[in-house]
């Protein structure tokens, strides 16, 4: 029987990096994924910062296109912030996660492929994993088992007897090819398109990748929402997108894939159970008022990875202190992003998009990132003030015209009264 220090069961971001730290930390790793090769199963739309490049050490070659534009579109407003330099990049999520595999390979990790997990059982001196690839199953000994494998919690999911309330959520993309000129117009930038024309109870995307390829999509919060009873199928948002912002009618459909997204209300997840720890998506990592996921679930493999470490040197007995700490980074915000996210999308939509979009017009593109994707709400109160001020110079302009009208001869009474 195979022995590892730990065993990751998915090889999406977060399960990639957490096997990439923990191999480069010296300990026996086993990543576990259950596709053949990363080419199936690879999408995302994974629109990211800079930072996250930086922060996670990631090349050139897993990124699809760099983006310097941030746009937003609604039912009356359309909101640009630009730079001259890029402040982002779209990440081809197959070259993503062959990086991290390879990565894990080269710090002397073992991968395997095409192998599924079908149940873990713990023992006195660690727990024995069960896989299977077909008809031949492996058993394989470990100290650690790690359930990467997103919202499905495949391996929490036994340890789960009363599910926690799931916000759930659907997304569709396309990935289309277009010609050239149409390419270049959105090359540069992540737009997003709100509202009930674009999509009721969700948004609408449109990031570029390989030269002349974007992806369009479409996700929606499943909920009762206070004035929309039903809602088109999704694919008939994204075909919107298509005619009438893009004004595409000539493309090609290179492929179509979605997901499902679930996360715990309030964020009460199992994160660990015995030698069993969850990191990523099985622990709503996803942030679903945007719908980021990647770049906090690698956060979370960073977070796990210290535990575990500590954990196979005996320091702490038990991963409590790793739900703690994710509580801490996690907890405050997503609360916050989860209450903003029911307010947004289940209630008066178009009204609220349409004014988040005037207070933000006169910020800088640096400010509606800091905003949109590190969660720094206050900076919205900085367009108050000019948005306040357009108001009290539309309503003088609107006085002053009135007056004019009012006291124009034309509209001047006769002394001798009319006749």
């Amino acid at each position: 029987m195979d022995e590892f220090d730990v065993v990751i069961v998915g090889g999406g971001p977060a399960g990639g990096h957490c096997a990439r730290r923990l191999a480069k930390a010296g300990c026996r790793v086993l990543l576990v994924e259950r596709h053949k090769n990363f080419a199936i199963n690879s999408f995302s739309s994974a629109g990211v910062p800079l930072e996250a490049l930086q922060q996670y050490e990631l090349p050139d070659r897993v990124v699809g296109a760099y983006w310097r534009e941030f746009v937003v579109v609604t039912s009356t407003q359309k909101g640009v912030w630009a730079g001259p330099e890029p402040r982002g990049a779209v990440l081809d999520f197959g070259q993503l996660r062959e990086f991290l595999a390879t990565e894990t390979r080269s710090q002397g990790g073992t991968v395997w492929m095409g192998w599924r997990y079908v149940s873990h059982q713990e023992t006195a001196t660690g727990a024995i994993v069960t896989l299977k690839q077909g008809t031949e199953t492996r058993l394989v000994q470990t100290q650690v088992v790690v359930d990467a494998t997103g919202p499905s919690r495949a391996v929490m999911a036994t340890h789960h007897p009363t599910p926690p309330d799931y916000l759930t959520g659907v997304g569709i993309e396309y990935l289309i090819e277009v010609d050239s000129t149409t390419y270049q117009r959105y090359a540069n930038a992540l737009t997003f398109l709100m509202g009930y024309k674009w999509m009721p109870k969700g948004y609408t995307w449109v990031f570029p990748m390989a030269p002349n390829q974007l992806k369009v999509g479409a996700g929606i919060i499943h909920g009762d929402h206070t004035v929309i009873a039903t809602t088109e199928p999704l694919k008939t948002y994204i075909q919107r997108v298509i005619t009438d912002y893009l004004q595409v009618t000539d493309y090609t459909l290179i492929e179509v894939h979605g997901s499902t997204l679930k996360y715990s209300s309030g964020l009460q997840d199992i994160y660990y159970q015995g030698r069993t720890i969850a990191i990523g998506d099985a622990v709503s990592t996803v942030n679903f008022l945007g719908g980021e996921g990647i770049r906090h679930g690698m956060h979370s493999a960073e977070i796990a990875s210290e535990f575990i470490q500590r954990y196979l040197t005996g320091a702490i007995a038990t991963f409590a202190p790793y739900q703690t700490e994710m509580h801490r980074v996690f907890r405050q915000q997503w609360n916050l992003c989860e209450r903003l996210c029911r307010q947004v999308y289940l209630r008066e939509y178009d009204e609220m998009v349409d004014k988040v979009v005037t207070y933000l017009k006169p910020l800088s593109r640096e400010d509606v990132v800091d905003i949109l994707f590190f969660y720094r709400f206050e900076k919205i109160s900085k367009g108050l003030p000019q948005y306040l001020l357009r108001k009290l110079r539309s309503f003088k302009t609107r006085l002053i015209a009135r007056w004019r009208q009012r006291s124009s001869p034309a509209n001047a009474i006769s002394p001798s009264g009319p006749s």
